[in-house]
């Protein structure tokens, strides 16, 4: 039985605390999981990652007191996964073409994306504020983008990468959606399990014509990315149980910090100034979007 989130006694910062946890360690597994896409493909890297979670999280659910969830919430984590297939995928096929940081950064849009989401789906009313915030953002892109296409010796894949990352971002925004819907249905156990499990399963269709063997090296950084996930998944879940989503939003930008301290440290790379003014101008708008959001809500 679940307890509900507002009846459990916590420290009022523990939310706050299992998020921001849960985004460094999500960063560290960007840093590992690069490694293993540029080793076997973005594809190959999450298919067996995904493997490898639900190898891991099997026990610790079950010895945990898991049990079948019921139907609709089956749905839910159905319905996550695929989107993670997707959203993971393409986000780590686009850092194989770009620096993690930039990468990072450009996927800060996703905040502003789930705006016209919930405007779609939940009917909500788009507020001038939401688009000079979704102006801002774009700028941002903006400059991040143009930065590295204008550079002589930029990657031919480089444009490719950039699309794949804001592909990415969509997903995600919808990800920010079901994760909070999730968060107050089902155990931070249960929600890792089965998005390993379903991620799997909709890669796994594609196996026999995509799937790459990894090497011995590449099995390290699979398995302690699969790790990195799941510790991140379920202490992200624990805090979005407990407080709302547009509270814990701002948390996401700490990701940027993560990102480029793993970048430099795994892959040498350099932090430009157009990555910061560009990562600057994104966090702004979606301030901007979030404070605006608060201020609705209390009237």
């Amino acid at each position: 039985m679940i307890v509900p989130a507002g009846k459990m006694r916590h420290h009022r910062l523990m939310p706050f605390v299992a998020v921001a946890v849960g985004i460094a360690c999500f960063s560290v597994m960007d840093g590992l999981m690069k490694g293993a896409s540029l080793a076997v493909g973005a594809y190959s890297a999450m298919l067996w990652r995904s493997l490898v979670g639900v190898v891991l999280m099997a026990p610790v659910w079950k010895l945990g007191g898991g049990h079948w969830p019921k139907s609709g919430v089956l749905r839910l984590h159905a319905l996550r996964g695929a989107n993670s297939a997707g959203m993971a995928t393409s986000f780590f096929f686009g850092i194989t073409h770009l620096p993690l940081a930039e990468g990072i950064a450009i996927s800060f849009i996703a905040p502003l994306i789930a705006l016209y989401l919930a405007a779609v789906m939940l009917g909500e009313t788009i507020s001038r504020r939401a688009v000079i915030a979704s102006l801002l953002g774009l700028a941002g892109v903006a400059v991040i983008a143009g930065a590295r296409l204008g550079q002589g010796n930029h990657s031919e894949m480089a444009g490719w990468g950039i699309a794949a990352i804001l592909l990415s971002a969509v997903l995600y925004a919808w990800n920010l959606i079901l994760q909070r819907q999730q968060a107050q249905i089902a155990q931070p156990r249960e929600i890792a399990l089965f998005q390993a499990v379903f991620t799997g399963l909709t890669l796994a269709l594609f196996a026999p014509w995509l799937a790459v063997w990894p090497a011995a090296a590449v099995w390290i950084d699979l398995t302690g990315s699969a790790v990195l996930a799941m510790i991140s998944l379920m202490v992200i879940s624990w805090g979005y149980a407990r407080e709302e989503t547009q509270v814990l939003l701002p948390l996401e930008y700490t990701a940027f910090i993560w990102a480029a301290l793993t970048g430099w440290l795994m892959f040498a790379e350099a932090i430009t100034g157009p990555t910061v003014v560009g990562a600057a101008l994104i966090v702004i708008g979606c301030w901007i979007a979030a404070r605006g959001h608060i201020e609705q809500t209390a009237l």
